[in-house]
């Protein structure tokens, strides 16, 4: 295992599993744990650290597992609870660990707990979710769900709606209420005592609601879309922090697990409260900034061309923001994110060029990279094209619900989620050139990419200059100098259109990352003395470096020198 230190984490590379789609191991087209265990070489020849599992827990599948009805248990899709233990004994074996996906800010509504509260108005659970009169089942107020509707689901039973931030089937728990806090630790030290090594914790800054949901006169909020219609009265609520330090306390404490908490629409100022280690809450979060910069008037599904600078201001923010208070994650791809090379590089000739410049440009940041699985191989988006080819709720309810209003055409609608649709992450694991890329022997749950006879873990592991050990070659450069964990960032060239430049120092040494974000060759308007006394390269990701001044397409250079 890792050194013992309670911060491991920080010197950790991170692999998200998404089950469903990873490996299936019994032909029925959904992967599942045996799948994974199948693969753990492969995972360790990776050399990764950590890996988290996407949510492998008893569910209904409105939200392809998000959406929970028996926290303590396996789906059955996915296997048995001896299956986790051989799991986590294989990582463990391999000197890695293992940490689930906690979500809790809401649960499935076949939920027992849920089944209970929807009874009736007495029943001992009702108070575990969020209810409000609704008379005729007019909403309460004006929110608007994640996921399109409104955030709001009449319930005839009782004559009352339930907050539903999410899915209708993902009632929002009442994290006010002592029993759910206490119902939550326990499932925690239920996976802890069982051999988890952490959580990532979905959504985690949304349990904390203004107190002013639950009056009759809750403050009607400016018609919007998903987020923007709640933000003010949901995220980083007031207690938020004091549930987090009471997780702590109750739970974590003195176990040296490792907690990452999603964390949409936080900033810098509330980062560090919420990742200083003084302050006992978690050890790093995900924020969504620079996952935005391609974001248009609409959201998501209204993409626009990203600016290279506003990307790097906003990365150079959080790290510059959190150095000496808290600690980054880093990532450009995970479950709800289209592929990072369609969306910032090149699928095309140049996929192999701009999978490694990007991989360059996020791992020698300061922070734990998260490696979602097939970004080693360069895995692109699905480019699919028809509505049909989708599974996606949010897509699907993003479609249906502009379509059917005439806000957009069809047309345009299929190629904006072509961009942006969470199934680009979602497709098969690419492993092989066979049919369905090796991932099931029947019909899989979503279409495999069409390009898994080129792009596939077989061929990627036989090649020497392929993505998969340009990644591997990365992570190894992070257990071997300690200015890739420690060095302090500093931005170069901050409004340059192409250049992404960037320093990292520790004690006389200086890490200089270069990475040309175009598919032209650029000039690099930095002297030599940029990179240090005696700078020597330690990586780059073509097979051999131009002289210093020049970067070809997509290309990236790490170097190491002395600082003056």
């Amino acid at each position: 295992m890792a050194a013992e230190r309670a911060d491991w984490w920080r010197e950790s590379v991170v692999y998200q599993v998404y089950p469903q789609s990873f490996q299936d191991s019994d032909g029925d087209g959904v992967g599942d744990l045996p799948g994974i265990i199948d693969r753990l070489d492969y995972l360790r020849l990776l050399g990764v650290d950590v890996v988290w599992l996407s949510p492998v827990y008893p569910s209904p599948g409105d939200d392809n597992g998000y959406d929970i009805s028996e926290y303590c248990d396996i789906n059955p899709q996915f296997g048995t609870l001896a299956d986790w233990d051989r799991l986590r004994d294989g990582l463990h074996a391999r000197g890695m660990r293992l940490i689930m996906d906690l979500v809790v800010n809401h649960t499935s509504d076949a939920h027992p707990w849920f089944i209970e509260s929807r009874a009736s108005r007495d029943a001992p659970r009702r108070d575990f979710y969020i209810w409000r009169d609704s008379p005729d089942g007019t909403p309460p107020n004006n929110w608007r769900s994640v996921f399109s509707g409104p955030a709001w689901e009449h319930d005839s039973a009782t004559d009352a709606s339930y907050l539903h931030l999410f899915s209708r089937r993902q009632p929002d728990l009442n994290w006010a209420d002592t029993r759910v806090r206490t119902a939550v630790h326990d499932i925690m030290t239920w996976w802890l005592d069982r051999g988890a090594d952490g959580f990532r914790m979905d959504v985690i800054n949304f349990i904390s609601k203004d107190p002013a949901l639950l009056s009759s006169d809750a403050p009607a909020v400016e018609a919007g879309d998903g987020m923007a219609s709640f933000a003010p009265y949901v995220l980083n609520g007031p207690r938020v922090h004091e549930y987090l330090r009471e997780m702590h306390d109750m739970v974590l404490a003195g176990r040296g697990a490792m907690t990452v908490g999603e964390m949409p629409g936080v900033t810098v100022e509330q980062a560090r409260d919420y990742t200083a280690p003084q302050r006992r809450e978690l050890n790093m979060v995900f924020q969504f900034e620079h996952m935005e910069v391609d974001s248009g008037p609409g959201g998501k599904f209204d993409p626009v061309p990203f600016s290279l600078p506003s990307l790097k201001r906003s990365l150079a923010r959080w790290q510059t923001g959190l150095e000496g208070h808290g600690w980054n994650s880093l990532y450009l791809n995970n479950h709800d994110q289209p592929r990072s090379v369609s969306r910032f590089g090149s699928d095309g000739t140049l996929r192999v060029e701009s999978a490694t410049m990007l991989a360059t440009s996020l791992h020698m940041l300061k922070g734990t990279p998260f490696v979602y699985q097939g970004e080693e191989l360069g895995m692109t988006n699905a480019h699919f094209t028809a509505i049909e080819d989708y599974r996606d709720i949010e897509t699907l309810n993003h479609y249906h619900s502009v379509v059917h209003s005439g806000e957009v055409a069809a047309d345009e609608v299929l190629r904006r989620i072509g961009v942006r649709s969470r199934d680009n992450a979602r497709t098969p694991m690419q492993w092989d050139a066979s049919p369905n890329a090796g991932f099931t022997t029947g019909t899989p749950w979503l279409a495999a990419n069409p390009n898994h006879t080129e792009v596939n873990a077989e061929a990627a592991v036989a090649d020497p200059g392929s993505v998969f050990h340009y990644y591997r070659r990365l992570i190894r450069l992070r257990k071997e100098h300690p200015v890739v964990v420690h060095g302090v960032f500093e931005l170069l060239l901050a409004e340059h259109e192409s250049l992404f430049a960037y320093t990292r120092t520790l004690g006389h040494e200086v890490l200089l990352v270069l990475a040309n974000w175009s598919a032209e060759t650029v000039e690099v308007p930095l002297p030599a003395s940029a990179a240090g006394v005696g700078a020597r390269p330690l990586l780059g990701n073509y097979p051999e470096p131009e002289a210093f001044g020049v970067l070809r397409p997509f290309e990236a250079t790490i170097t190491l020198g002395a600082a003056s």
